[in-house]
């Protein structure tokens, strides 16, 4: 009897065994370490300076297409304080409760469809990586004198969150691409997708756009680290499809034409 209680725990909890679980937790623990080591190299001296130049470009660049909006974008929302504080809120657990828990979802509820997802964020890390190390940028939250922003993550923690240092363990040019809005579109898209309820599907499609205003308003990123996060997001889809259609037995439990039924 007690067998029979514990078989479909078991099977929850472990849909390819628990050996796979511990690879999936190293898989990711592995990627997020190295993901964080990686991105702090930024030399503090000539490299601060590069990332506050190639913020510039991107400045001019904006202004050229016409929408340079950021500073707009957030004095709108500071009219009203409560607003910049969910902003702050969401910011902060976005790459933490959001994405773990769906990260969690999917492996637990829809596992067959969890690999694809798992590919994809591996890929945009590693083309992250290669943009902080190559076009290190500064937020906009370091243009208060020039342009008057905001850092509202600050204001709402009460903790400086301005502090231009390169540690091992943070890096406050890793701006381009934007990955809250790398993962806001891979989350989004692939909850929206398996969601049965109109209501449920429309939000998830909606969270990236709200993510991208969450990144602007906080002072955090450039209209054009969402862009490139976007774009980001576009080539892991195209990584992750490669991998499912070339290499399914070792990618996605012989189920490739499920998984790519996520994208």
């Amino acid at each position: 009897m007690r067998a029979r209680v514990v078989d479909p725990i078991y099977a929850r909890l472990f849909p390819q065994g628990f050996i796979d679980v511990l690879r999936q937790l190293f898989l990711f623990g592995s990627a997020y370490y190295a993901y964080r080591f990686l991105r702090g190299f930024v030399d503090d001296g000539q490299g601060a300076a590069t990332a506050f130049e190639h913020a510039r470009q991107l400045i001019s660049l904006e202004q050229t297409l016409g929408f340079f909006t950021e500073r707009d974008i957030q004095e709108w929302t500071g009219g009203w304080n409560v607003t910049t504080d969910i902003a702050s809120l969401i910011y902060m657990n976005a790459q933490t409760t959001v994405v773990l828990g769906a990260i969690f979802y999917l492996y637990l509820v829809h596992n067959a469809r969890y690999y694809f997802v798992r590919n994809m964020m591996m890929i945009s890390m590693g083309i992250a990586l290669a943009g902080y190390i190559l076009y290190p940028t500064a937020p906009p939250r370091f243009f208060f004198p020039e342009y008057g922003f905001r850092d509202t993550v600050s204001e709402f923690t009460g903790i400086s969150h301005s502090d231009t240092k390169v540690t091992a363990l943070f890096n406050p040019y890793a701006a381009v691409p934007s990955m809250h809005c790398c993962f806001a579109i891979i989350i989004g898209g692939s909850l929206a997708s398996i969601a049965k309820r109109r209501v449920v599907k429309y939000l998830w499609i909606a969270y990236p756009v709200l993510m991208t205003w969450v990144v602007v308003v906080t002072g955090n990123h450039w209209i054009m680290d969402a862009v490139l996060g976007a774009l980001t997001a576009a080539v892991s889809l195209a990584g992750a499809r490669w991998l499912a259609k070339t290499r399914p037995a070792a990618w996605s439990f012989g189920q490739p034409e499920r998984l790519e039924a996520t994208a």
